[in-house]
């Protein structure tokens, strides 16, 4: 005949639960999901910094990955801009590099040397290019009869 003990049937699973290598198995655990939360906010933190130019953006997106651990992360990688400001600014003087290369750019006509378009006066021989606007200092092509910056009439010419 079986004679039924007394002692739990469970009780070596329950000592490995109660030993002390598990209590620090769980608390390296732990250790390296905090570890792995706050490495996630720096990465977002550089990541957005290369990403956005707006400082106030860059804090919500950091805030978002310090205050929703993981998911905040996640969110961010869906959300951020697709480009680089690096690569965005590139871009940019390429396209300015083909323009003047093609004929893109403006040229003095007192010396024909390349002027941009909002220049008021040529660096080359300070001649004059363009009126100033009187309200917002924007440069006014002669022929115009508003300013297309702040809708104010130019003075009449003197």
């Amino acid at each position: 005949m079986f004679i039924f003990a007394a002692t739990n049937p469970l009780q070596p699973v329950l000592d490995v639960y109660n030993s002390g290598a598990f209590r620090a198995g769980v608390r390296l655990g732990l250790l390296l999901i905090v570890l792995l939360w706050l490495a996630l906010a720096l990465w977002v933190y550089k990541d957005a910094r290369r990403r956005m130019a707006d400082p106030i953006l860059i804090g919500v997106a950091v805030a978002a990955g310090l205050l929703f651990p993981f998911v905040g992360a996640f969110i961010y990688l869906f959300l951020r801009p697709p480009e680089y400001l690096a690569d965005v600014r590139e871009r940019e003087l390429e396209i300015r590099l083909m323009e003047r290369r093609f004929g893109g750019a403006d040229h003095c006509p007192y010396c024909k040397a390349d002027v941009e378009a909002d220049y008021l006066v040529c660096p080359a021989c300070s001649g004059r290019l363009k009126k100033a606007c009187s309200t917002c200092q924007k440069p006014l092509d002669p022929t115009w009869r508003v300013c297309p910056y702040c809708a104010s009439a130019p003075p009449p010419p003197a």
